[in-house]
């Protein structure tokens, strides 16, 4: 009996020592009460796929949204591309235009005419057209709207047609001729055209020429002829989600 009344005495001025010694050793001695370190998530690496599309994203500066001079008879708000320069202008008056690079159709692709804006959609769904599914049967018949869709974070609809006008997440595609006839921007700049066009603005899509036509079978060629090197042959570059769902939609 004595001998448990000395263990409790012993403790309890034990007590009172850590409490009058300060907290930290308070705490130290009723470590046994608090709750155990949680682990911390491991920190996250980049995204490569972000990055490489980050540094796709410069364009010439040919092909950069510009303010130009530009004399036309059609009203404030009417978009007119110009499919053999590979650009969009948006009508401003007072003989200035919104000038953007655009991606444009193939050979075999490209159309023109005189249609109007029906519809807009911030980050649509993608549902690939009959005629695009007859020729690449393994499409998705519905891709949901975001960074990895194809038409990027806007599109505005060409009513009669089954073309759009519309962003891409491979800015490498701009000024180039690539598309099934849709009209392509990079995601900054359809916004940007997004924000300015109404539903309802006239459309003038301008043929393609000879010219231009043989113009763009000669930059095939180019890169076609362009030298790999060994560290291309044998590291090739990580290709992004993006491009590779491009390189399939034809």
């Amino acid at each position: 009996m004595s001998s448990s009344r000395t263990i409790l005495t012993a403790g309890s001025f034990a007590l009172i020592a850590a409490l009058m010694s300060g907290p930290t050793q308070a705490q130290s001695l009723f470590s046994f009460l608090s709750e155990p370190p949680r682990a911390q998530p491991a920190a996250q690496p980049l995204v490569e796929e972000e990055a490489a599309d980050e540094q796709d994203a410069k364009l010439p500066a040919r092909l950069q949204r510009q303010i130009v001079d530009y004399k036309s008879a059609e009203a404030a708000g009417t978009v007119i591309v110009d499919t053999p320069n590979t650009y969009l202008y948006l009508v401003l008056g007072n003989g200035k235009a919104m000038r953007y690079g655009i991606g444009v159709g193939r050979e075999g692709f490209t159309w023109s005419g005189v249609k109007q804006i029906t519809r807009k959609a911030e980050w649509p769904d993608w549902y690939p057209p009959a005629s695009m599914l007859k020729r690449q049967p393994y499409l998705p018949r519905m891709t949901s709207g975001g960074p990895g869709n194809p038409l990027g974070a806007r599109a505005m609809y060409i009513g009669g047609t089954e073309y759009r006008i519309h962003g891409t997440n491979a800015p490498s595609t701009i000024g180039k001729q690539v598309s099934s006839g849709c009209i392509r921007l990079t995601n900054e700049d359809v916004i940007d055209l997004f924000n300015r066009v109404k539903v309802g603005a006239k459309v003038i899509v301008l043929p393609q020429t000879l010219e231009a036509r043989a113009r763009a079978r000669q930059q095939q060629a180019d890169s076609l002829a362009q030298p790999v090197s060994l560290k291309q042959s044998y590291a090739p570059a990580r290709e992004s989600a993006a491009a590779r769902a491009w390189s399939t939609i034809r």
